[in-house]
């Protein structure tokens, strides 16, 4: 044992048994964390890293889950080591929260929406430090203070649903660090934030690391965030580590195939590619008659992927000529959108919040326009006014010349077979009751598309195979399909329309990197194949920058910035888009620390 080691994981096996048969969730899995240090575990959903992390919590949901062997030991400082599979529960409880805590993936569902922040705070503190309510609560708002929460009185009285996804993560940190414990385990605590936002809790966590001496378990499927924060990496696939090392190991000299394709599938910065590599392209596997893997790589490195797909200034160039001597499918003018955000006593409104404040811009056949900006920013407000899903305060929405904002209900109507939108979350989106054929060929009989329901069925096919899905899933229900798999889905119900405008708001926000890649490339695939024209919405800038021939930053409901997409990321004019640039995850090697 060295004698820095914190905590030992040694041939961890979890499974979970079910109808179909057993899952090696966690395969036979060993790794060490020393004091002091960020180990980064890595790998797409299904890999195996969440249940990694709730095994050594000993939160397996039992049945269906059970560790069914392996050892993880806990030195804790000048002590004899712990097996934390060989306590009994309430024994657990002393470490869980108190020696080793966690931080969430969802704020929303990890924090009880009936309590206040600071009651779900100070509880933590109460049981685990024995304070009275007065020093619990002294504590709390002192913590508050360290996570950088504005107002921590407001926000000590406030509940999860009236914060930010940002406040409630900070929120989630200061319950995980309020005991001061040696390990803390962060679940993809950034997934859904904002580029600034997650610099500023990736930032906050390396000083809370630094006040408390706590060592940090990161994990993520995004390499570009762990290079802004892990010593060493663990790479995860089906269960089994496939790659281990320091940070510079495992981004100047990656071994595994599957780590190659993880670090290629991220849009680069420096350069334009026609399409993202993805795991394929680096790997072929096949299943053995004993059940294990054979892995065969295809690709020797990621440069030699990434080259394969440049795109030459000349085609890029040529491109943007043909784009803009067309006349605009979409003008929008003087757009403005406000809320109330307070009334009087008789329910009057007496205060607005200018949500889209005096927007104008073109939009032209062919094109995809970026709209970047932060949470609160205005843009998917934006988008739902262009097409009335938000009623509008002023303005106009000229689609190939007809006022959107002025059309009747019937003639409204006519026009969502032009214009359609993708939404962010495509389980909220989808019907649980409805199958997946029955959602996508809804919309066509609103729309009396296609002569019978035997022509609209085979059309429903031939989308699913379009966007990679198979006939067979007809009949299936979404919760039986991944979050990469029913944004798909989603997909192709906006295809059934035979739109030639679509708005994808944060189409691909919540997906792994390596399914969002494969997203983001039948996008442009189809862009090229039908002459969509797309507005794309997302709070990440590498993203829009791949995706956009413009890009256009929004910022408290006005437009900061409009250009070129390569200019403005080479060249931002003003200070918040340079702000938006410097918190992307680089993933750089000269950025990683010796």
């Amino acid at each position: 044992m060295d004698k820095r080691s914190l905590l030992e994981v040694s041939n961890l096996q979890t499974h979970f048994f079910t109808e179909e048969g057993t899952v090696k969730a966690v395969d036979t899995i060993s790794f060490t964390l020393n004091r002091g240090e960020t180990l980064g575990i890595v790998g797409e959903s299904g890999s195996g890293k969440s249940v990694t992390s709730l095994s050594i919590m000993r939160l397996i949901p039992q049945p269906p889950g059970k560790i069914v062997g392996g050892e993880i030991k806990y030195y804790p400082k000048e002590n004899e080591p712990i097996d934390l599979l060989a306590l009994s529960e309430k024994e657990m409880q002393q470490y869980r929260g108190n020696d080793i805590a966690m931080i969430f993936q969802e704020p929303m569902t990890s924090l009880n929406p009936v309590f206040t922040c600071g009651n779900q705070v100070m509880e933590a503190i109460q049981l685990h430090l024995k304070l009275d309510k007065k020093a619990a609560k002294e504590l709390t708002l002192n913590i508050f203070q360290k996570v950088k929460l504005p107002d921590p009185e407001r926000i000590f009285n406030a509940y999860p649903h009236q914060l930010s996804g940002g406040q409630k993560q900070r929120v989630m940190i200061a319950m995980a660090m309020s005991c001061n414990p040696d390990i803390l385990i962060a679940d993809e605590p950034t997934t859904a934030l904002d580029v600034t936002v997650q610099k500023a809790i990736l930032e906050l966590m390396a000083d809370l690391k630094r006040e408390i001496d706590a060592s940090i378990v990161f994990i993520t499927h995004d390499l570009g965030v762990i290079a802004d924060i892990a010593d060493k990496v663990i790479v995860m696939y089906k269960g089994k580590i496939v790659e281990q090392g320091t940070v510079k190991e495992i981004f100047l000299n990656p071994k595994h195939p599957y780590t190659k394709g993880l670090l290629g599938c991220r849009p680069p910065l420096d350069f334009r590619v026609k399409r993202l590599p993805i795991v394929s392209d680096f790997m072929d596997v096949h299943k053995q008659e004993d059940g294990s893997l054979m892995i065969t790589e295809k690709t020797a490195s990621v440069q030699e992927a990434l080259d394969q797909v440049k795109v030459s200034t000349l085609s890029l160039e040529e491109r943007q000529k043909s784009l803009y001597a067309q006349q605009p499918i979409l003008s929008v003018k003087n757009l403005s959108t406000r809320f109330v955000s307070k009334k009087n006593f008789f329910g009057r409104p007496t205060a607005f919040i200018d949500a889209v404040n005096d927007v104008s811009f073109d939009v032209y056949p062919g094109e995809t326009l970026g709209l970047v900006g932060e949470s609160g920013c205005g843009k998917t407000t934006l988008g739902r006014t262009i097409l009335r899903l938000v009623e509008a305060h002023q303005g106009e929405v000229l689609f190939e010349g007809r006022d959107v904002l002025q059309l009747n209900k019937n003639d409204l109507k006519e026009l969502r077979k032009e214009m359609q939108i993708i939404f962010q979350d495509p389980y909220s989106s989808l019907n649980p009751r409805m199958t997946i054929g029955q959602a996508i060929i809804e919309p066509m009989q609103v729309h009396r598309i296609l002569a019978n329901d035997k022509e609209r069925m085979d059309k429903v096919i031939h989308l699913l195979e379009t966007v990679s899905l198979e006939a067979k899933h007809y009949n299936r229900y979404p919760h039986e399909f991944s979050g990469g798999q029913r944004q798909r889905i989603c997909i192709a119900r906006a295809l059934a329309l035979n739109p030639r405008f679509i708005i994808c708001d944060e189409s691909v926000s919540a997906l792994d990197v390596s399914v969002q890649a494969q997203v983001l490339n039948l996008l442009l695939e189809l862009r090229e194949q039908f002459n969509f024209t797309y507005i794309f919405i997302s709070h990440d800038l590498s993203v829009v920058k791949f995706m956009s021939d413009r890009m256009m930053v929004m910022n408290k409901g006005k437009i900061e910035e409009m250009g070129n997409a390569d200019e403005i990321y080479n060249a931002p004019q003003k200070e918040y888009t340079k702000k938006l640039i410097a918190a992307i995850p680089k993933g750089k090697v000269e950025n990683i620390q010796s």
